[in-house]
């Protein structure tokens, strides 16, 4: 029977997944700290070790280091809360064979345990592969469009400074992926980068996710925890959907700029951090000041400079470009070569109005290089039907320049939604997931 050694703070992720990996056929042993886990590593070997990255007394790199030298055979594999590409790549580099992020799920954590069981532990030379393609994925793929070239014009100035920065822009326009870019070109891009999803975050779980909490602080409250900003402390923490904070969680984190410092949950004392702020919105933050939805004095401290994603149709000149990119990243994922895109599809991507941006791109090329055979090209049957419907709905229309075809689908799109709301223009920016500033431009342009 494989032995394996789960260490993590959390009592409860040591129970559950200590009764699943059980009931799977594994002898296991946990551990509630670094300490506790070497202790443990001295009387015994194991042969593969589940590990959390950031356990408060001492961090994975420690552990992983120290398991290297007792036992060099024995595999290990990490898991977070905070997934980070950096701390991935130095990990792996050092010999341990994964990095998962939490939440964990059964048949994942279950998969990659076979699977790091079947095989030698890797070498550290040869262990890059991995990290490589998440790297890959999560890479902003820069443009020649002239938007493009705009927006990393800015993104050149602004990254090698301390400035917060408000990110703006459509869903799926790649904010996160453009805030990572940020962080690897500033002078904080050795430490760590947190990603928090704002609008996944419950008013009554918000507070302890982002400044942490003291054990007793609350009911659940079983042990200590880092807040996101202690862990991203002397780094980068990117705010995603940060207008959906609730005004309570707003004040606190507007405490959290002014004074430099954060208080745990349960806590008296304050905690000194210093962290770089980039928050994201597909909503226009000060529309929302002025509905009194967001604070106007943390909307003042966010934005110290502000970055302006375009959609895809704005920089549709882009679209080799970025195809390319994301069969290059499935080619390697799947172990295929794809010779490209037909005629037939080339026309089809240029003809749809892409409401999902590039976020619907990159996943219409995953799963239309999944159907094509290896050394085919991909054909217009691999595609979804919202696209090949789209083209069919537009058949009628005589061929007109590729700007007037998208101009003409938005013009389509707004009327729809202003008729829907009769005419109500903050709500049809709502639903069009633009600001009303953007909406007021883009009836201009169509002129409407």
């Amino acid at each position: 029977m494989k032995k394996i050694l789960i260490i993590d703070d959390d009592p409860s992720i040591c129970k559950i997944l200590g009764k699943f990996l059980q009931k799977s056929g594994y002898e296991v042993v946990t551990a509630l700290s670094g300490k506790q886990a070497l202790l443990l590593l001295k009387k015994q070997s194991f042969h593969l070790v589940v590990c959390d990255y950031n356990l408060g007394d001492i961090n994975g790199l420690e552990v992983l280091s120290k398991i290297n030298s007792l036992y060099p055979q024995t595999i290990v594999i990490f898991i977070s809360g905070y997934g980070n590409i950096q701390t991935a790549v130095d990990l792996v580099k050092e010999g341990a064979f994964h990095f998962l992020t939490k939440p964990l799920y059964p048949d994942i954590i279950l998969k990659t345990i076979e699977e790091a069981l079947s095989q030698k532990k890797p070498e550290k030379e040869k262990s890059q592969s991995k990290p490589k393609q998440q790297v890959n994925q999560d890479k902003y793929v820069k443009g020649n469009s002239a938007s493009a070239k705009k927006l990393f014009k800015h993104v050149a100035l602004v990254a090698p400074t301390d400035y917060s920065v408000i990110i703006h822009g459509e869903t799926g326009t790649g904010k996160e992926a453009l805030a990572r870019l940020i962080h690897e070109q500033s002078k904080r891009r050795s430490q760590n980068f947190v990603a928090i999803d704002c609008g996944s975050l419950s008013k009554e779980l918000a507070a302890s996710e982002l400044f942490g909490h003291m054990k007793g602080a609350f009911t659940g409250a079983l042990q200590d925890k880092k807040g996101a900003f202690e862990i991203a402390d002397g780094g980068t923490i990117f705010l995603d959907e940060i207008g959906n904070l609730s005004y309570e969680v707003q004040m606190y984190l507007l405490r959290t700029l002014q004074e430099k410092s954060v208080r745990c949950i349960g806590e008296v004392k304050e905690k000194v951090v210093d962290v770089r702020v980039i928050a994201a919105s597909n909503e226009d933050l000060y529309e929302k000041v002025r509905q009194k939805s967001f604070r106007e004095d943390l909307y003042h401290r966010l934005n110290e400079f502000k970055l302006e994603v375009p959609s895809l149709c704005e920089r549709i000149d882009d679209l080799p470009l970025l195809v390319n990119s994301f069969i290059s990243q499935a080619e390697v994922q799947l172990d295929k070569k794809i010779k490209g895109l037909s005629v037939q599809v080339k026309e089809l991507f240029y003809h749809y109005s892409w409401p999902g941006n590039i976020r619907e791109l990159q996943n219409v090329i995953k799963r239309a290089c999944l159907l094509t055979e290896d050394g085919a090209q991909i054909e217009a049957d691999s595609l979804p039907l919202e696209i090949t419907d789209f083209s069919e709905m537009n058949k009628s229309q005589q061929p007109v320049e590729l700007k007037n075809v998208i101009l003409e689908a938005q013009k389509n799109e707004i009327i729809r939604v202003l008729e829907k709301v009769n005419y109500n223009k903050t709500k049809a920016a709502s639903l069009l997931k633009i600001d009303r500033k953007t909406l007021y431009n883009k009836l201009k342009e169509i002129n409407l």
